[in-house]
Protein backbone atom coordinates (compact mmCIF):
# COMPACT_ATOMS: atom_id res chain seq x y z
CA UNK A 1 0.00 0.00 0.00
CA UNK A 2 2.67 2.23 -0.29
CA UNK A 3 1.61 5.97 -1.13
CA UNK A 4 -2.10 5.67 -0.54
CA UNK A 5 -3.17 7.06 2.80
CA UNK A 6 -5.79 5.26 4.90
CA UNK A 7 -8.45 6.24 7.19
CA UNK A 8 -9.47 4.80 10.75
CA UNK A 9 -12.77 3.80 10.81
CA UNK A 10 -12.63 1.54 14.19
CA UNK A 11 -14.95 4.06 15.88
CA UNK A 12 -17.95 4.14 13.48
CA UNK A 13 -21.20 3.18 15.11
CA UNK A 14 -23.65 3.21 11.59
CA UNK A 15 -21.39 2.41 8.58
CA UNK A 16 -21.86 -1.47 7.66
CA UNK A 17 -25.12 -1.89 9.52
CA UNK A 18 -29.03 -0.92 9.10
CA UNK A 19 -29.96 1.93 10.58
CA UNK A 20 -33.04 3.99 11.01
CA UNK A 21 -33.51 7.48 10.46
CA UNK A 22 -32.76 9.46 13.47
CA UNK A 23 -36.28 11.21 14.73
CA UNK A 24 -35.08 14.53 14.49
CA UNK A 25 -31.71 16.54 13.35
CA UNK A 26 -30.96 17.19 16.82
CA UNK A 27 -31.26 13.49 17.59
CA UNK A 28 -28.89 12.48 14.87
CA UNK A 29 -25.52 11.14 15.01
CA UNK A 30 -22.90 12.68 12.48
CA UNK A 31 -19.80 11.01 12.66
CA UNK A 32 -16.40 11.45 11.14
CA UNK A 33 -12.68 9.96 10.14
CA UNK A 34 -9.85 11.33 10.18
CA UNK A 35 -8.81 13.13 6.91
CA UNK A 36 -6.01 10.49 5.02
CA UNK A 37 -4.35 13.42 3.45
CA UNK A 38 -3.54 16.11 6.19
CA UNK A 39 -1.29 19.28 5.15
CA UNK A 40 -3.34 18.84 1.39
CA UNK A 41 -6.47 21.26 0.42
CA UNK A 42 -8.57 19.66 -1.64
CA UNK A 43 -12.76 20.19 -1.92
CA UNK A 44 -15.33 17.57 -0.72
CA UNK A 45 -18.98 17.56 -2.65
CA UNK A 46 -21.67 16.03 -1.39
CA UNK A 47 -25.21 16.33 -2.88
CA UNK A 48 -28.83 15.72 -1.72
CA UNK A 49 -31.02 16.41 -4.51
CA UNK A 50 -34.40 15.16 -2.81
CA UNK A 51 -33.94 16.73 0.30
CA UNK A 52 -37.29 17.34 2.26
CA UNK A 53 -38.80 18.88 5.10
CA UNK A 54 -41.86 20.50 6.44
CA UNK A 55 -43.16 23.48 6.28
CA UNK A 56 -43.76 24.55 9.82
CA UNK A 57 -47.02 26.30 9.21
CA UNK A 58 -48.70 23.63 7.58
CA UNK A 59 -46.86 20.54 7.54
CA UNK A 60 -46.68 20.23 3.73
CA UNK A 61 -43.43 18.77 2.27
CA UNK A 62 -41.10 21.11 0.81
CA UNK A 63 -38.10 19.87 -1.29
CA UNK A 64 -34.83 20.73 -2.04
CA UNK A 65 -31.41 20.12 -3.95
CA UNK A 66 -28.52 20.87 -1.92
CA UNK A 67 -24.85 20.90 -2.77
CA UNK A 68 -22.59 21.05 0.05
CA UNK A 69 -19.18 21.30 -0.38
CA UNK A 70 -15.63 21.95 2.08
CA UNK A 71 -12.11 21.69 2.21
CA UNK A 72 -11.33 19.23 4.98
CA UNK A 73 -9.54 19.84 7.94
CA UNK A 74 -8.60 17.18 10.58
CA UNK A 75 -11.95 15.47 9.80
CA UNK A 76 -13.98 13.78 6.75
CA UNK A 77 -17.96 14.01 7.40
CA UNK A 78 -18.60 9.52 7.33
CA UNK A 79 -21.40 9.58 4.54
CA UNK A 80 -23.89 7.38 5.69
CA UNK A 81 -24.35 9.49 8.74
CA UNK A 82 -24.46 12.52 6.74
CA UNK A 83 -27.15 10.80 4.81
CA UNK A 84 -28.84 9.79 8.08
CA UNK A 85 -28.56 13.30 9.51
CA UNK A 86 -30.38 14.83 6.34
CA UNK A 87 -32.83 11.97 6.24
CA UNK A 88 -33.93 13.24 10.01
CA UNK A 89 -35.28 16.40 7.96
CA UNK A 90 -37.58 14.78 6.20
CA UNK A 91 -40.28 14.47 9.56
CA UNK A 92 -38.73 18.18 11.17
CA UNK A 93 -41.07 21.00 10.39
CA UNK A 94 -38.25 24.22 9.40
CA UNK A 95 -38.60 27.28 7.35
CA UNK A 96 -35.90 26.91 4.06
CA UNK A 97 -33.48 29.30 5.80
CA UNK A 98 -33.33 27.73 9.19
CA UNK A 99 -32.93 24.11 7.08
CA UNK A 100 -30.35 25.45 4.98
CA UNK A 101 -28.35 27.35 7.47
CA UNK A 102 -28.94 24.63 10.43
CA UNK A 103 -26.78 21.75 8.27
CA UNK A 104 -23.82 24.15 7.72
CA UNK A 105 -23.46 25.29 11.21
CA UNK A 106 -23.63 21.59 12.44
CA UNK A 107 -21.23 20.79 9.72
CA UNK A 108 -19.02 23.55 10.78
CA UNK A 109 -19.24 22.11 14.60
CA UNK A 110 -18.33 18.52 13.67
CA UNK A 111 -15.92 18.96 11.65
CA UNK A 112 -14.38 22.22 11.93
CA UNK A 113 -13.43 22.55 8.47
CA UNK A 114 -11.00 25.08 6.97
CA UNK A 115 -14.26 25.90 4.35
CA UNK A 116 -17.60 24.58 3.81
CA UNK A 117 -20.64 26.12 1.84
CA UNK A 118 -23.82 25.38 0.93
CA UNK A 119 -26.44 25.69 -1.12
CA UNK A 120 -30.28 25.35 -1.01
CA UNK A 121 -32.26 25.32 -4.08
CA UNK A 122 -35.60 24.98 -2.84
CA UNK A 123 -38.71 23.95 -5.13
CA UNK A 124 -41.88 26.96 -5.24
CA UNK A 125 -44.12 26.97 -2.81
CA UNK A 126 -46.42 29.25 -3.49
CA UNK A 127 -45.07 30.54 -6.84
CA UNK A 128 -41.80 31.32 -5.53
CA UNK A 129 -38.61 29.48 -5.68
CA UNK A 130 -36.39 29.90 -2.43
CA UNK A 131 -32.46 29.62 -2.68
CA UNK A 132 -30.44 29.66 0.36
CA UNK A 133 -26.73 30.12 0.59
CA UNK A 134 -24.54 30.31 3.08
CA UNK A 135 -20.83 29.84 3.44
CA UNK A 136 -17.47 30.30 6.47
CA UNK A 137 -15.45 32.63 4.56
CA UNK A 138 -13.69 33.38 1.29
CA UNK A 139 -12.76 30.01 -0.49
CA UNK A 140 -8.93 29.13 0.36
CA UNK A 141 -6.86 30.07 -2.62
CA UNK A 142 -5.72 27.32 -4.41
CA UNK A 143 -7.99 24.93 -4.29
CA UNK A 144 -10.54 24.37 -6.62
CA UNK A 145 -14.22 24.60 -5.99
CA UNK A 146 -16.45 24.09 -8.82
CA UNK A 147 -19.72 25.43 -9.62
CA UNK A 148 -22.31 24.79 -7.75
CA UNK A 149 -24.29 23.50 -11.01
CA UNK A 150 -28.01 24.32 -10.27
CA UNK A 151 -29.40 26.33 -12.63
CA UNK A 152 -31.97 29.03 -11.28
CA UNK A 153 -35.71 28.22 -11.18
CA UNK A 154 -37.00 28.62 -14.84
CA UNK A 155 -40.56 26.99 -14.13
CA UNK A 156 -42.06 26.04 -17.71
CA UNK A 157 -40.26 29.01 -19.78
Amino acid sequence: MSGEATTDTSGLTLLGHGAALPASPEAATLERVPNPHLGYRYCVRFTAPEFTSLCPMTGQPDFAHLVIDYVPSDWLVESKSLKLYLGAFRNHGAFHEACTVAIARRLVEELSPVWLRIGGYWYPRGGIPIDVFWQSGAAPEGVWVPDQGVPPYRGRG
